[in-house]
């Protein structure tokens, strides 16, 4: 046995394999039985102010508010993201750590991304009213 590895059998990953698809199975059949949150039919003589995107893509809709030219950074990290997998630099590693020094950019990077996401979401599902105005409305 290497030094820092652990042993698998494929006992295990058969267990990991039968989870996986009781997982997708029960996600599937969850799906099929609850009704998804979907506002009413859209009516073009009432439109709601403001319009919200759906919770995911608030953050876009968050920084697009600010100047229409906020899209092309969100596609610069889009592409930046895709890259991830080569942008370590270090050699190959030699056991699963968290969070390793010769990747320290890279992990600054991917959790700096994420807090800004979330951030934004927030501001935009909590303190966005009336003409897309800053003002709490839980």
């Amino acid at each position: 046995m290497k030094q820092g590895f652990v042993k698998s059998s494929p006992g295990f990953f058969r267990l990991i394999a039968r989870s996986g698809l009781l997982f997708t199975a029960a996600l599937l059949l969850a799906a099929a039985i609850i009704r998804a949150p979907l506002q009413e039919a859209a009516n073009p003589a009432l439109t709601p102010n403001p319009v919200k995107s759906a919770w995911f893509l608030l953050w876009i809709q968050e920084l697009v508010s600010y100047s229409r030219f906020m899209i092309y950074p969100v596609m610069a990290l889009g592409c930046l993201f895709l890259l991830l997998p080569w942008l370590p630099v270090g050699g190959r590693p030699h056991q699963a750590v968290w969070f390793p020094r010769e990747q320290r950019t890279v992990n600054l990077l991917a959790v700096v991304a994420f807090l800004a996401i979330v951030a934004l979401t927030i501001i935009a599902l909590f303190f966005r009213g009336t003409n897309w105005s800053l003002s709490f409305h839980p």
